[in-house]
């Protein structure tokens, strides 16, 4: 199953006008949650940036300043990655370069794991779920409007039914929404 998985403000942005996002910093309820979720996972393709953000696990050494930033270090560092980007050379760590379309490499991702993969970066994410390839929404509602940004999901030219299948709310109010997405398009 492909998952698209970020935090968003109540409106619906990923990130504010100017790209900052440090509203949407974990609690250590949901820093465990997302520990919980990640390790789980036996893939994970993202762009350009979001790489360079999450790079900070993948360098020697990873924070460590606490148990759950060092398991969270361990665990990002044993998925494999496959980083979506037109200007990086190289990556670091075990991810590689996409050397295919989105379509093949969600594909080939899904084929190399019995588990979840999970893609994130608006732009990626954004040609993925305009594909279809996207199979479940989950979103960590963050309780701030920031009034314009980079939105989570990409407009659409028809309606995309979804299953609302998990709610829960942590205890610094974020709302975690779990959807998955119904057949077609309405």
């Amino acid at each position: 199953m492909l998952i698209y998985s970020m935090g968003v403000s109540v409106d619906g942005f990923i990130a504010d006008r100017e790209g900052a996002f440090g509203w949407g910093v974990p609690s250590d309820e949901l820093f465990r949650f997302h520990l919980a979720r990640v390790r789980g996972l036996g893939a994970y393709l993202l762009g350009r940036r979001l790489y360079e953000t999450m790079l900070v696990w993948e360098t020697d050494p990873p924070p460590r300043d606490d148990e759950l930033g060092a398991a969270f270090a361990d665990v990002w560092r044993e998925i494999p990655k496959v980083v979506f980007s037109r200007t990086l050379d190289g990556v670091q760590g075990n991810a590689r370069l996409a050397e295919a379309s989105v379509a093949e490499e969600v594909a080939a991702a899904l084929d190399a794991t019995d588990k979840d993969v999970e893609i994130s970066g608006a732009g990626l994410a954004a040609q993925a779920f305009e594909l279809g390839l996207v199979d479940e929404l989950r979103v960590f509602r963050y309780p701030v409007v920031v009034g314009g940004g980079t939105p989570f999901l990409p407009p659409v030219t028809e309606d995309v039914r979804l299953d609302l299948i998990e709610t829960r709310t942590f205890d610094s109010r974020v709302i975690y929404e779990r959807y998955r997405r119904v057949g077609g398009v309405v």
